[in-house]
């Protein structure tokens, strides 16, 4: 069955998209220009698009890392049905039944994250780049419905930019609470990079003490402000000059288990940009590269061997109005065949981030899915 969901789980709306008319995709990096250019076609026809683009998009994009495309990877670098039209309205009631997400098992033991967490260090030292996004894998088993696990996922975290995407390749669900873009049918662009997380509190108290202190916290703006001049220098690559503007920094989010910090971006498109000018100029989002975007993602492709598939990636539509919004795709599921779940975790490395530290925070990263932070894996050494 072929089926998109887009979810609020805030607002308590989706987008339901269903019977697509045709099914674009691109397996390989020369697919992906002509991929991107169909789906441009088809919002002129009058249709919609939904789906995903996947991280390893992006160096099919830019030529300077074309050359760095990895193999092994399991999930098309484009996949996005046409549509006539979504169905939008409240969520549907819960589905019943038992879908379960069992065997984590970290990909990195702290022994094989450590050296490479000194590797960007020395590259950060070098001056090569002032941030960099290292993230690995997790793998479980799951059973059951997709959708019934996507609902008992929504009950336990829920955010903004939630989708489900079954289309062909692995079940994607993603639990996503940051916006990539967002394109009004005024033309106007908006972002919203999210860099800096917190736990909540227990209580009232220690949780607005919590989420003060990530507002103010040095390291954490700093981080931020990274991104949002990443961000600020790409959407000036299409934006008309003079609109861009910052009408929020610094801002808290507050989720069930987490505060973060958000800043806001936006600006004034210029007339006539297809889909492709838009994700050449953007994709893949900075928050989940580092800066410079191309150096670190270079310095990245070294130290992670396997592709990160549509972690990272983006996941949205395209409506025939020029409307169109896509999440960043962190904390999303690639669910396969085989009862094989694969998702990853991550974080930005600065120049004063901690190596223990950094380590168990991408451990806790994992609860959107596991429930509870992941235990250390054992050591891969010897």
């Amino acid at each position: 069955m072929a089926r998109i969901v887009l979810r609020d789980d805030l607002a308590g709306t989706e987008m339901r998209f269903a019977a697509p008319g045709e099914v674009i995709r691109a397996d390989h990096a020369d697919e992906v220009p002509e991929a991107l250019d169909r789906i441009e076609r088809a919002r002129a026809a009058g249709k919609w698009c939904a789906g995903y683009v996947s991280y390893e998009a992006g160096y099919a994009l830019e030529p300077a890392l074309q050359d760095h495309m990895p193999d092994g990877r399991r999930v098309p670098l484009v996949l996005m049905g046409v549509f006539d039209a979504p169905e939008t309205g409240p969520v549907r009631a819960r589905r019943e039944g038992a879908p379960a997400l069992t065997d984590f098992r970290p990909g990195w033991s702290f022994d094989d994250y450590a050296p490479r967490f000194q590797q960007v260090h020395q590259h950060l030292r070098a001056g090569d780049c002032y941030q960099a996004n290292l993230t690995f894998p997790v793998t479980a088993r799951w059973q059951g419905d997709p959708a019934a696990l996507f609902d008992a996922m929504t009950h336990r975290q829920p955010v903004r930019y939630a989708a489900l995407v079954e289309l062909g390749g692995p079940v994607i669900l993603s639990r996503s609470p940051e916006l990539f873009f967002e394109v009004g049918e005024d033309g106007w662009i908006e972002t919203h990079p999210m860099k800096g997380t917190i736990k909540r509190g227990a209580t009232p108290e220690e949780d607005a003490a919590l989420a003060e202190c990530l507002r103010n916290d040095e390291k954490n703006q700093a981080e931020n402000l990274m991104i949002v001049d990443l961000l600020r220098n790409d959407i000036s690559r299409i934006c008309e000059l003079g609109s861009l503007s910052v009408p929020e920094l610094f801002r808290i989010e507050s989720y069930p288990t987490v505060h973060q910090l958000v800043s806001r971006i936006r600006a004034r498109l210029r007339p006539g940009l297809t889909v492709t000018d838009i994700f050449a100029a953007l994709f893949p989002c900075g928050s989940i590269t580092g800066a410079p975007k191309i150096r670190a993602m270079q310095i990245l492709r070294g130290l992670e061997p396997r592709p990160r598939d549509i972690y990272c990636g983006a996941i949205g539509f395209v409506s025939p109005t020029g409307r169109m919004r896509f999440n960043v795709a962190i904390r999303t599921l690639s669910l396969y065949e085989d009862g094989e779940a694969v998702f990853n975790v991550g974080g930005g490395v600065v120049y004063d981030s901690e190596v223990a530290s950094e380590y168990a925070e991408c451990l806790l990263k994992a609860r959107f899915a596991a429930g509870s932070a992941l235990e250390p894996q054992p050591s891969s050494a010897p």
